[in-house]
């Protein structure tokens, strides 16, 4: 990545671990919450990174970013969770340039989900962008680089079936309470936590449900009020937790806190009671499961379930791919007029310089001269000149790397790599 000058460091990786190799716990661990990840981006700035994205969803905590070695981020990611480094290690991979960029393409296109098709992860990626971009850490490569991936994730999910069907653990989980819960619309439903996946889970609730004995608790009543008054549903205080859950067939945890927020304690029931943690980390206790009448299920659990319609979505993923290589064609044609951005600019500043000093002698040895007019049509033809160079150097037959050492040499320019790099 050195040759194409868009950082002073010289690779791009990518560091993190997901579903696939860690489980909930580990992730857990690793997770990132918003105050966390504001931190992480401060630190990156004061070790001199500068262009770094950190993204952190139920099923991977990733950052990407340049770097002189990996374990930069490595160390960045492990300062600032609850993982230590020997932990991520065990879990971890790590891609370089070129396997990085892919990577992010099969991330954010949902091909690398835990449920495929599912894009929800499109929408944390543009936040994880604003928020780097915010702390001056979205450099140029950063910035286009998400941009294709989005461009490639709306084609997608507007060329292919991929995402046909309802997606999402939110799905998921109201399709096991349906082929599990035998008259569920008859049965009272607790939703404890109204974040996006609890919103999420909601909206399947009760399309597929038909079920009007649900009720929402959340910590803060407001946001639960907001998403009852939309569905016609009872809210009722944190405190009646303990009450609410006693009188529920279903509850359903989202509370995406950093620690249990059901335990033992809380649970008194007489009847069988189906609890569905969708929380990273888990907000349900595992000993819970230890209570009779209570079937605890994770998300992890319902990630992997496999139906017609995910079974169907695979026929799919060879069109995916290919407009996945579309996009990233274009991009990487993008990323090759960076090698020589640096020599453009030179040449134009050179061609510049070379202009004045002719416009100040002209207008030193004759008195009717017109500097105005003079300086604007050597500008333009300075203009025409350095992009027929370019146009040369964009080329499919042309060895860039000979042209711009060439060029270089022919007109004695001398390039600064730190200053062009951020253009």
């Amino acid at each position: 990545m050195k040759a194409y000058h868009l950082s002073k460091h010289s690779s791009f990786y990518t560091i993190g671990l997901n579903y696939k190799k860690a489980d909930a716990v580990i992730r857990g661990k690793f997770s990132l919450n918003d105050t966390a990840t504001n931190n992480l981006l401060v630190q990156a700035k004061e070790i001199g990174l500068d262009g770094i994205l950190a993204t952190s969803t139920c099923n991977r905590t990733e950052l990407h970013g340049f770097a002189q070695h990996p374990f930069q981020l490595i160390k960045l990611l492990c300062d600032n969770t609850k993982g230590s480094v020997e932990e991520f290690q065990e879990v971890a991979y790590v891609y370089k340039n070129n396997e990085a960029i892919s990577h992010l393409f099969k991330v954010g296109t949902g091909l690398d989900s835990q449920i495929l098709g599912d894009f929800e992860i499109i929408s944390q990626l543009r936040s994880s962008f604003n928020k780097s971009k915010k702390q001056g850490l979205a450099n140029p490569f950063i910035e286009r680089l998400c941009n294709s991936v989005i461009q490639a994730s709306k084609r997608i999910k507007n060329e292919t079936e991929i995402s046909s069907g309802a997606t999402s653990v939110a799905f998921a989980s109201v399709q096991y309470i349906l082929k599990n819960i035998p008259d569920i619309s008859q049965k009272n439903i607790l939703l404890f936590g109204t974040g996006k996946i609890g919103r999420n889970t909601c909206e399947n609730l009760i399309k597929h449900t038909k079920n009007n004995h649900i009720t929402l608790i959340n910590r803060t009543k407001d946001k639960a009020e907001k998403i009852a008054g939309k569905f016609n549903l009872v809210v009722k205080d944190y405190g009646d937790l303990q009450t609410e859950i006693r009188n529920s067939d279903v509850l359903i945890v989202a509370t995406g806190a950093q620690s249990p927020t059901i335990s033992k304690e809380l649970i008194y029931n007489k009847k069988p009671l189906l609890i569905l943690d969708l929380s990273i980390p888990k907000n349900v206790s595992d000993d819970v499961s230890e209570l009779e009448n209570i079937t605890l299920i994770h998300l992890d659990h319902l990630s992997q379930m496999t139906d017609e319609t995910l079974e169907r979505r695979k026929l799919f993923v060879p069109h995916a791919e290919s407009i996945i290589s579309e996009v990233k064609g274009e991009f990487s044609q993008w990323l090759e007029t960076r090698k020589f951005a640096p020599v453009i600019k030179a040449l134009k500043q050179k061609l510049n310089t070379m202009k004045d000093e002719e416009l100040d002698y002209q207008s030193k040895k004759r008195i009717d001269f017109d500097a105005q007019q003079a300086d604007v049509i050597s500008g333009r033809i300075i203009q025409k000149i350095t992009k027929q160079f370019a146009n040369h150097l964009k080329g499919d037959n042309v060895d860039s790397d000979t042209s711009l050492e060439l060029i270089q040499k022919v007109f004695q320019l001398e390039l600064d790599p730190v200053t062009t790099a951020n253009e």
